[in-house]
């Protein structure tokens, strides 16, 4: 048989072919299918790009809630449920984002949800009650960055890579991080200089330059460019999933029977406590009632940002060679030992101690996502984006709560003492949590993905 001779004719056709949905064959999708880089490298650097771009407003809550107490007279208990707010939604909206990325596409999704970011941050400019706050903080950048959380990731990297699925998950996951390194002592300075609403602008801002990106680059599925996923066969990209929101429940009922899932799910509670409830909403005010400067104590949530990229990737590395259940286990026990010395180390300037304490959190901040991802998908397969974003509304669940009883914690005792001991010991609790979940062994995966 003659083959088609590829020319550049051809390939316009081709590729048109796949954007109106008629699916080439897979034979010459093969020919397609060994560019010197992949394709799905880009779309992985579009999405780091993007989670960079809307985790820019996480660096904010807690550098605003000394300015706004002081300029509005909100306790920090309001302040804290706002944020509160911010973090559970982020968290339930996950999973319905996934089943709408199946639905509508990735790049209308996220396009949308970084507009919400940047509206929110920019209409919080103008507020003059903690309604508002609630409004703009709590729901309307709850929603956005909740539509490009770890199950935007999760989405992506189960799309587009078969192989190296742990080692970009953690890439993908340490973009938060990036973000929180750029913009935190950026912000700080900022509300230190020039107050706090300077700070909410640039960070609206920052989300509004990604759109652009997002619409040019991002692309859905490899077979909208006639191409297989990094390290798998061609397949063809399927229909839209029509019900995003009835699906995301059914696959929370189906999930909800299992154990695994609540084992998972618990243990992921504890680690949004400790990460985002805990040290970034109350470390700046915290080591501030230690008379430490608000821009010192930003720029070493910043170091915990440097060492959580280190963290995460190498986590993605072990993710791909040993067992993510004993992984998880040592992570939290880690975790919770260095909760139980912090309040010793609080002072007016930075010592090693501290220093010592910053490095280590931050490479143990979300090293726990590679793992917990790689037990999701080992569990419940196609569905485990779905799954991952109802583990993912557990984790931030346990980080909105703890961001409000934290500032509830400040205002009757006086100090951030009795929270940093009792995530101390929830973490103890995740450890073994994470221990006893079961394995279920996934036919096709080499081994080191087992």
């Amino acid at each position: 048989m003659t083959e088609t001779t590829k020319t550049p004719e051809n390939t316009e056709i081709i590729e048109s072919a796949a954007q109106d949905g008629r699916r080439q064959p897979p034979r010459e999708a093969h020919r397609r299918s060994r560019p010197r880089i992949h394709r799905a490298w880009l779309v992985a650097a579009v999405t780091f790009v993007t989670i960079i771009g809307g985790a820019a407003f996480n660096s904010l809550p807690g550098l605003l809630i000394d300015p706004l107490h002081t300029e509005f007279g909100w306790s920090r208990g309001e302040i804290g449920l706002a944020v509160s707010i911010d973090m559970a939604l982020y968290g339930l909206t996950a999973p319905f984002a996934a089943a709408l990325m199946d639905r509508f596409g990735i790049r209308r999704v996220v396009a949308v949800a970084l507009t919400m970011v940047a509206a929110g941050a920019i209409a919080s400019v103008w507020m003059t009650a903690s309604w508002q706050l609630m409004l703009y903080w709590g729901l309307l950048v709850g929603l956005g960055t909740g539509s490009m959380a770890m199950a935007f990731a999760a989405t992506v990297t189960n799309r587009w890579f078969v192989a190296r699925r742990g080692l970009v998950t953690g890439i993908l996951t340490a973009a938060g991080a990036s973000g929180q390194l750029v913009f935190l002592p950026l912000c700080a300075w900022i509300v230190d200089e020039h107050g706090w609403r300077p700070a909410s602008v640039t960070v609206g801002l920052a989300s509004l330059v990604v759109v652009p990106f997002v619409w040019l680059l991002m692309r859905d599925h490899p077979a909208d460019v006639g191409l297989a996923p990094y390290g798998g066969a061609y397949v063809t990209k399927p229909a839209p999933a029509r019900g995003a929101a009835r699906r995301a429940l059914r696959v929370l009922f189906d999930a909800a029977r299992t154990g695994p899932f609540w084992l998972l799910a618990g243990a992921f509670a504890i680690c949004g406590a400790s990460t985002n409830g805990l040290i970034r909403t109350h470390f700046v005010p915290s080591a501030h009632d230690h008379h430490m400067p608000i821009t010192v104590a930003a720029s070493l949530l910043a170091v915990i940002g440097v060492f959580d990229v280190i963290g995460t990737i190498f986590s993605g590395w072990l993710t791909d060679r040993f067992d993510a259940r004993r992984l998880l286990a040592v992570y939290y026990a880690l975790r919770g030992i260095a909760l139980l010395f912090l309040p010793m180390l609080m002072a007016p300037d930075v010592r090693p101690p501290m220093v010592f304490f910053i490095v280590f959190y931050g490479l143990d901040w979300v090293a726990t996502v590679p793992p917990t991802l790689a037990l999701c998908r080992e569990q419940y397969g196609d569905d485990s984006a779905i799954v991952f974003g109802w583990v993912l509304a557990s984790h931030q669940v346990g980080a909105a709560v703890v961001a409000f009883l934290g500032g509830v914690a400040r205002d009757v005792f006086g100090s951030y003492d009795v929270v940093w001991y009792a995530a101390g010991a929830l973490c103890a609790m995740a450890a073994l949590m994470s221990l006893v979940v079961r394995r279920v062994p996934v036919p096709g995966e080499p081994a080191a993905d087992r």
